[in-house]
């Protein structure tokens, strides 16, 4: 038996990358999954890899900062899976500028999709947790930048700021109704998002992109190495099968020490 039978997550951004990884880890330890990604192909594609595995999943079509497009994917979970017990808000994107040229139509971008993508899918997922007291746990993907600043990330350390403000709420708010909340802060992790910013800050600070990775990204570990994928999904399966609000409301940071509070 799995530590997550019988229970149904929602991933978002779960195509690829982080969230790909828990929605697999899920799986695995017997949790129904829905890969709820903007790109529907790849979504469908992430969830047959896991039917094939003999895994339950479905992928579902959604842009996080579409209200209806939340709403309407989240019942979809529910209907085909009866129940939705697990949310992981984790869809996100990266755009690296400084603030004198940082485009302001980036910026809305940035937290429509990080923070309005976290509320609204949040809100969603509520209205089932919150049916009967069912209960459930929400995790948002947040950053080290959730504790500390970055050159050339205003507005993504803006809104990974955010979403501990919004999980301390959530862990009060939805005690009551048993939904616990929590914020995992990953270092940096070797996904497409970070291999994109590699050259992106070498360009911007003047630096090879060797210099970039061990004096930038990995300057303030205690090994100089990336966090895995696995490392972030170990946590979030932690996270999603610990028994009781002792845990919630709090922010786990897995950086291979880099922040340590």
């Amino acid at each position: 038996m799995g530590s997550l039978d019988g229970k149904v997550a929602l991933v978002t951004g779960a195509a690829s990358g982080i969230g790909k990884a828990i929605a697999e880890r899920y799986a695995r330890e017997g949790a129904a999954v829905a890969i709820a990604d903007i790109d529907r192909q790849a979504a469908d594609a992430a969830a047959a890899a896991i039917r094939a595995a003999g895994g339950r999943a479905v992928g579902v079509a959604m842009d996080v900062t579409d209200e209806p497009a939340v709403d309407a994917g989240t019942d979809a979970v529910v209907q085909a899976f009866g129940a939705l017990d697990i949310l992981v808000s984790n869809a996100g994107v990266q755009i690296v500028n400084p603030i004198e040229s940082f485009a302001f139509a980036a910026w809305k971008k940035m937290l429509a999709i990080h923070l309005d993508g976290a509320f609204l899918t949040t809100r969603a997922a509520l209205r089932h947790m919150y049916r009967d007291d069912r209960g459930g746990t929400v995790i948002y993907m947040g950053s080290v930048h959730s504790h500390e600043a970055s050159v050339l990330k205003a507005p993504y350390v803006t809104a990974k700021h955010g979403l501990l403000g919004l999980a301390r709420t959530l862990a009060k708010e939805g005690a009551p109704h048993n939904v616990r909340s929590h914020v995992i802060c990953p270092g940096f992790v070797r996904t497409p998002l970070v291999e994109k910013q590699i050259p992106e800050q070498a360009r911007e600070l003047g630096l090879s992109e060797e210099e970039v990775i061990r004096n930038v990204m990995l300057r303030h570990t205690v090994d100089g190495v990336f966090t895995t994928l696995e490392d972030v999904a170990q946590t979030a399966l932690f996270l999603a099968a610990f028994p009781s609000a002792a845990l919630t409301g709090q922010s786990i940071t897995v950086s291979h020490g880099w922040h340590m509070r």
